[in-house]
């Protein structure tokens, strides 16, 4: 299998596939236990996935996890994502453009 096991890079863009999209699919209005459920996701994959460093999980205690609806959930990811990049020295995302790049490029009519 090519790739495998998979590089940093792979890696990393793989989990941002998979946060960017599990938000843009989140609700809009999200039931309690929905609300929960994310945050909870989020905190385990933080917790257990090897990219997440040290410094990501202080960026979440400076700026919570936001699961109210799905733009706040999508906003936050991609502003964390951002921070990230920063770091990196890669390109920041324009964070308006989330749902136009996570949900409507994702949709069976854009494919």
């Amino acid at each position: 299998m090519e790739n495998c096991p998979a590089d940093v890079v792979t890696l990393g863009r793989a989990a941002w596939v998979l946060l960017h999209t599990a938000a843009a699919y989140y609700p809009d209005r999200p039931a309690p236990s929905q609300m929960e459920s994310m945050r909870s996701f989020l905190n385990s994959f933080i917790d257990n996935y090897p990219c997440f460093s040290k410094e990501f999980k202080e960026y979440i205690k400076e700026d919570p996890i936001k699961v109210g609806n799905r733009k706040k959930l999508s906003e936050w990811l991609c502003l964390q994502h951002n921070k990230v990049n920063q770091k990196l020295g890669k390109p920041l995302f324009d964070c308006s453009l989330v749902f136009e790049r996570w949900l409507e490029q994702g949709s069976p009519s854009k494919r």
